[in-house]
């Protein structure tokens, strides 16, 4: 090993040991081993320019093995990242430093994606793969030609969505993804053959993957894998061999360099055997230019391309210009000439063919279930191997996969990706769902099949808890609309919404039109708003979403008949409802002091809105299978059934 490379190496290490150290938590095994690929990558191959953090033609790197968050933050300081200084690295862990605990992203940081959940980073980094691949067939090789790199560990690769999309990489023949798998076989509770007896080869070339064994420590074998997967055509990954906390007398290739610091006396012996004799943060002048110098490369990368491209910015702003407000306002118009009785999974449907007719930044999908969730339109032009001239990707029965890919593609450069299943399954989609609402990126999940109203499929495919868990979720909009012109509004919140991911909770029943008059003002934007009134003063607020805005309707006329007025409330998201202004709430909420709420799903999300002198009417068990008519009677979803209740609970207050 070259003395250079071993300085700018142990430059990772130390700050990586030394940060952990002083915050008293973290993970310095996985830099201090990794270091020696990360080197070479950065300063061979990697093409970025810390000046313009989100130039569009930048290589990603993504650290999937997010604990090893030091690698990170001290790469980006090295090399002159503006947003990552020595003193930021000195309060890692600390509040509010952008030295977190794991990678959270960061526009215009060098910070790509957030990692920490084993494994997201790894579909991340196909999103990102699959965005340019997209790219490049509008914009061409001169406007967009890059590799994403993808930094992994055996944590990552347990799990299940590694699999999920490392499959479909490799069905898809992505050959600018190169996966850096650290091969230490260390976990935090010791070695992995405690858990694992994969034959990694195999494994990956059967997902079609090409699979480069090296010993991460020695530079110039890193270099010779890297230099190889530049005209690779399939995905690679480069399996480094390397060892966990490198350098320490004491605690390399143990568990125990894993998830804690080092310790002063051990870093005293690390820093001799290494010989590092610089006190903790310091870094000599003469080690940090030569890592500025490596950084400053991509200035003049970042300009030769811009002077190629000089005459491509209208070209480029084609791409990611969206026209979906007027679409969708044309859309309302529509749908009031053609009223009629329809499932809102076929009323999205309708919206997204007007919007697939034009809208080049819209990348649609489905985890096999094309035909149920109508997500696929007629327009739709498909994803195959080596054929990107498309924006519809099947994903396969990969729910997980399909969410953490979807981040990718938004966070790769502002295409808006959409990709369906059924709510049901939002239980495997739930922990990128989770990211995307961290990350504010505007990724749009269709998922129908909403309720018992699925029917005979039974229990294990009717949703009754997902709703509720899913608007627990900070910066998520849960959007159930009602009928078509709701349904339309609802898909104009969520490609407007450009910082919040949505969810379009879709039936799978036909429901009849709840508006029956254009309204140029969007009413979903509200999260809620009065759809029917049986008097001028009421006594009854009857708040409901989705398929039992109808349902709510027929009861309030029928409660009518008994001389109980009562208003209708739709809210289709209620998480937008709860930003709205004091007046409006209140406006919703406090005209009657009676108030009940009807959804076919868990009704502990109601009861903030009906308060201790309210019903809630819904399901708190598991469904059945049976035709819905048959299930929404034996929950006592009926007219009949609640009006006849509510008069009972009103008589007795």
């Amino acid at each position: 090993m070259n003395k250079q490379h071993r300085d700018l190496a142990n430059c990772i290490r130390f700050l990586s040991i030394d940060a952990v150290q002083k915050a008293n938590s973290g993970h310095p095994g996985m830099p201090m081993g990794m270091a020696d690929v990360a080197t070479v990558l950065f300063r061979d191959f990697l093409r970025f320019n810390p000046q313009n953090p989100d130039w569009l033609n930048r290589d990603r790197f993504v650290l999937s093995a997010g604990h090893g968050s030091m690698l990170l933050y001290s790469l980006l300081y090295l090399t002159g990242y503006k947003s990552i200084s020595l003193n930021s690295i000195k309060k890692f862990r600390k509040l509010n430093s952008i030295c977190a605990g794991h990678p959270e992203y960061h526009p215009k940081t060098g910070i790509e994606t957030t990692t920490g959940p084993l494994g997201q980073g790894i579909a991340n980094a196909v999103g990102f793969a699959i965005a340019e691949e997209i790219l490049k067939k509008k914009l061409g090789k001169k406007i967009v030609s890059h590799k994403t790199y993808v930094l992994a560990g055996d944590g990552c690769l347990m799990e299940g969505i590694s699999h999920e999309a490392m499959s479909l990489a490799g069905h898809l023949k992505l050959k600018n993804l190169i996966m850096l798998f650290d091969n230490n076989s260390i976990s935090i509770d010791g070695p992995t053959s405690l858990t694992v007896s994969d034959n990694f080869k195999k494994r990956f070339e059967s997902y079609g993957w090409e699979y480069v064994l090296i010993d991460g420590h020695n530079h110039k074998e890193v270099f010779k894998a890297l230099k190889k997967v530049q005209s690779a055509k399939k995905p690679t990954v480069i399996s480094c061999k390397t060892k966990i906390g490198y350098g320490s007398p004491n605690k390399s290739g143990k568990s125990s360099s894993h998830g804690s610091p080092l310790g002063v006396e051990e870093i005293k012996l690390v820093r001799d055997k290494l010989k590092w004799s610089h006190k903790p943060f310091q870094i000599p002048n003469k080690i940090l230019n030569e890592w500025r110098k490596i950084g400053k490369k991509g200035i003049s990368l970042e300009a030769k391309w811009k002077k190629n491209n000089k005459n491509n910015k209208k070209k480029i702003a084609k791409v990611f210009k969206n026209n979906f407000i007027n679409i969708l306002k044309k859309e309302k118009k529509i749908a009031i000439k053609n009223s009629k009785s329809l499932a809102t999974r076929k009323s999205s449907e309708l919206a997204l063919n007007a919007l697939t007719k034009e809208n080049n930044s819209l990348i649609g999908g489905s985890a096999d279930l094309a035909g149920s969730n109508n997500t696929k339109t007629k327009n739709h032009k498909i994803i195959k191997s080596n054929e990107f001239n498309g924006d519809y990707i099947h994903y396969g029965v990969r729910e997980h996969a399909m969410s953490g890919i979807m981040n990718g593609l938004a966070l790769h450069s502002g295409l808006i990706p959409y990709g369906g299943t059924f709510l049901i399954f939002s239980d495997y989609c739930k922990p990128s769902i989770r990211l995307s609402a961290l990350m504010q990126q505007r990724v749009i999940y269709v998922m129908t099949h909403d309720s018992i109203g699925l029917g005979e499929d039974g229990p294990t495919h009717q949703p009754i808890e997902q709703l509720s868990g899913l608007r627990s979720i900070p910066n998520l909009n849960v959007f159930r609309p009602a009928d078509r012109m709701e349904t339309i509004e609802c898909w104009e919140q969520a490609l407007k919404n450009s910082k919040t991911p949505s969810i379009l909770s879709l039936t799978r029943q036909n429901l009849d039109p709840i508006r029956k008059k254009y309204t140029k003002i969007n009413k979903c934007s509200f999260g809620a708003y009065e759809v029917l009134r049986t008097g001028k003063k009421v006594n009854l607020t009857i708040l409901a979403s989705g398929s039992e805005v109808n349902l709510a309707i027929q009861t309030s006329h029928k409660l009518a008949k008994d001389k109980i007025y009562s208003k209708v409330i739709s809210m289709p998201c209620q998480n937008i409802f709860d930003q709205q202004s004091v007046s409006y709430k209140k406006k919703i909420l406090s005209e009657s002091k009676i108030k009940i709420s009807i959804e076919a799903a868990s009704t502990d999300c109601w009861k903030k809105y009906i308060g201790d002198n309210g019903l809630a009417f819904g399901i708190d068990n598991f469904g059945k299978s049976a035709p819905y008519q048959d299930i929404y009677k034996h929950f006592g979803l009926t007219s009949g059934n609640i009006a006849n209740k509510t008069k009972n609970f009103i008589r007795k207050k």
